[in-house]
C-alpha cells in the first residue's frame, strides 16, 4: 500500500509543471501578472535552455521574470516586451522562433540540400556510360584457359 502512495505521488509530482516564481515576484493587478506568465512561458531560459524562464530557477531566468514584469508595468504592451528581449538575447531567447526569412532557410537547407543529392543521383546516373556486354570467349582463349588452370 504504502509503494502504490509513493508511486501515485512521484507520478504527480512529476506531471506538475515546476513553476519557478517566487512571491515577491508576483504582480498584485491578476491581468498583468497572466501576461507576465504567458510571457514567461515563451522565454528561454538562457541557462537551462530547455525550459521558459517561467520553469527556471536560474538567477538569469530570475532577471529575466522580473524585467518582463517591469517592463509591463511601464506599460509596454507583449510585442514590445518580446521585441526588448529579443533584441537583448537574440532570436534564440523564444520558445518558438518567429518566422523569417532565417528560419526558412534553417528549416528549408536539409530538404533542398536532399533534394539537390537525389537529382545529382539521378544525373549521374543516366549520364554514366552504360556497360559493355562481355563477348563470349574463343576457344583459343577457353583453351589457354584450360592449359592454365592445369598447372
Amino acid at each position: 500500500m504504502m509503494r502504490r502512495l509513493i508511486i501515485a505521488l512521484f507520478v504527480l509530482a512529476s506531471a506538475m509543471p515546476a513553476l519557478a516564481v517566487n512571491p515577491d515576484e508576483v504582480l498584485k493587478d491578476p491581468a498583468l501578472e497572466q501576461r507576465a506568465r504567458n510571457l514567461s512561458a515563451q522565454l528561454r531560459c538562457m541557462v537551462c535552455q530547455n525550459q521558459s524562464i517561467d520553469d527556471s530557477n536560474a538567477e538569469l531566468a530570475k532577471d529575466l521574470r522580473v524585467l518582463v514584469r517591469e517592463r509591463l508595468t511601464d506599460g509596454d504592451t507583449d510585442k514590445q516586451v518580446l521585441d526588448y528581449v529579443v533584441s537583448r538575447y537574440g532570436e534564440f531567447v523564444l520558445l518558438k522562433p518567429r518566422l523569417s526569412a532565417k528560419t526558412v532557410l534553417l528549416w528549408a537547407a536539409p530538404i533542398a540540400l536532399l533534394l539537390i543529392g537525389v537529382v545529382t543521383m539521378i544525373l549521374f546516373s543516366r549520364r554514366r556510360p552504360p556497360l559493355k556486354a562481355v563477348a563470349p570467349l574463343s576457344e583459343e582463349e577457353k583453351a589457354r584457359i584450360d592449359a592454365l588452370s592445369r598447372r
